[in-house]
């Protein structure tokens, strides 16, 4: 079984490297003992964006389900054929991650299937449902059993999750607007966002990043690094993204190039040498 449990491991491993370099990256900042549980998060989640973003031409709604009723099961069972939820299972397990936040999370997916245009009330369930809940399982890892910590941190772990979100929805406007039809942000015309609106958006993720923060100092050592580097990742491309006019978020999707992100490493690298995280 030894061997099973590595490759399944090694396959979340390559999932999260092969889709997001930026969060791989902020990965193997964490201590050695936080890597592969979060490693294993995030190619859980990865999988389900995968069914619901790209698989057109498929049953996406069958396959979702499909995938869903697999996740239940191997967390029930304690094993899965499937890699990625084998190893998805061991961290719910080992952790004792609450299945009501995976629960959300599958609602949120199943929301992306149709289509909708949100309102407040589901605009904030999907943004809870699809990064909120992604943030409060990383943190049981990082809190690594102390409930009493995880319930302190547990409101700025959703601002955080929440801001990520809500700058990619940002980043990808024109994709999720014009190819998927999906229109998250409430009370906006996104097909034709004013610079008005697009400043609204961004006061609101101002405010999370301003409240994620204070969570983020008060973090365990072992995770404390990682996760401020893949906050400043976010903060330098949401500041990039602020700079430019609505009608540009349409034209192109805004990066952060490598060279930027090595900065970004190397600042917060001096940060963490004088202690001021």
């Amino acid at each position: 079984m030894h061997l099973f449990y590595e490759v399944s491991r090694e396959c979340s491993k390559i999932t999260t490297k092969k889709y997001s370099t930026s969060f791989s990256s902020a990965i193997r900042l964490l201590h050695k003992d936080l890597r592969t549980p979060i490693y294993n998060i995030y190619g859980f989640v990865r999988f389900a964006d995968e069914i619901v973003d790209t698989f057109h031409g498929y049953d996406q709604g069958a396959l979702l389900k499909q995938f869903k009723d697999e996740t239940f099961y191997a967390i029930e069972r304690g094993i899965s054929l499937n890699p990625i939820l084998h190893s998805f299972q061991q961290t719910v397990n080992h952790y004792g991650i609450a299945m009501a936040l995976i629960d959300a999370f599958f609602k949120s997916m199943e929301q992306d299937l149709k289509k909708l245009e949100y309102d407040s009330e589901t605009y904030n369930e999907y943004i809870y449902g699809s990064a909120e809940v992604v943030g409060l399982m990383c943190l049981n890892i990082f809190c690594e059993g102390d409930m009493e910590k995880y319930s302190i941190l547990k409101p700025y772990a959703q601002s955080l999750g929440a801001a990520f979100q809500k700058v990619n929805f940002l980043r990808d406007l024109k994709a999720d607007t014009q190819n998927l039809e999906r229109m998250y942000f409430p009370g906006c015309n996104l097909l034709h966002i004013s610079d008005a609106e697009k400043q609204q958006i961004e006061a609101d993720i101002q405010k999370d990043f301003e409240h994620a923060y204070k969570g983020i100092i008060m973090l365990p050592v072992k995770a404390r690094f990682g996760v401020y580097v893949a906050y400043k990742y976010y903060m330098s491309l949401f500041s990039k993204i602020r700079k430019i006019q609505a009608k540009r978020i349409m034209e192109e999707r805004i990066r952060i190039p490598n060279y930027g992100k090595a900065m970004i490493l190397a600042k917060a690298g001096v940060r963490q040498q004088f202690n001021m995280l």
